[in-house]
């Protein structure tokens, strides 16, 4: 069956927030006195902040993420950009009539932010964020809350994503899956989850949906 709806993740996936999520870490670590190398930092991309931070500090998690928010709303606009060809692809998918969604492990206010100074705002016919559901992914569920608001089927949807996680929830809840090769985790390293596809430039979703 054909592709008829394309669920994307938003960081590092349609948007470059790489360099201000590692500086992100980089100076919540510092505050607590912990040096964090870019390679470490690169590390802790993709899971909610939550979970990282129970992993290495679980006694300072809260001050932790006040922390994080608070360094990377404000330089926020000042790194954020949209990876290439990316607003061509949505407008291209728009017009041929592909439901697209986003689906991401950040807060909505954060989406917002990232979908407004990258003006990507106008293609998105659902956006579930970390606010919209319990188990954020790998899990499927936020997979599935996207599909339930398009009326999507499993076998016509495509999750795409730079990271495990995304391909983890698009194999739990039955959909194709693509992992992106600009990825900072590296193309290799994707592979290794297995996704149906492997996109090395946003337009090949093009020939994917191939009208």
């Amino acid at each position: 069956m054909s592709i008829h709806t394309i669920l994307f993740d938003l960081d590092g996936t349609l948007i470059d927030t790489n360099e201000l999520i590692i500086e992100s870490f980089v100076h919540t670590f510092n505050h607590v006195g912990q040096k964090l190398s870019r390679e470490e930092a690169i590390e802790f991309i993709g899971p909610p902040l939550r979970d990282t931070f129970q992993q290495c500090h679980p006694e300072r998690v809260d001050t932790l993420i006040e922390i994080y928010r608070e360094h990377n709303q404000r330089y926020h606009d000042d790194y954020v950009k949209a990876f290439p060809n990316v607003a061509e692809t949505l407008k291209e998918l728009q017009r041929r009539q592909t439901q697209i969604g986003i689906v991401t492990t950040k807060m909505r206010g954060t989406v917002d932010m990232g979908l407004k100074v990258t003006r990507l705002d106008d293609y998105f016919e659902t956006v579930i964020t970390l606010d919209d559901v319990t188990n954020a992914k790998p899990h499927a569920e936020p997979v599935i809350e996207a599909m339930k608001a398009l009326n999507a089927s499993p076998e016509s949807t495509l999750m795409v994503g730079d990271n495990s996680h995304d391909i983890e929830a698009g194999h739990h809840a039955g959909v194709k899956t693509a992992g992106v090769a600009w990825s900072l985790k590296g193309r290799e390293k994707l592979l290794t989850y297995k996704p149906t596809f492997m996109l090395d430039d946003m337009q090949d979703l093009l020939d994917l949906t191939g009208v």
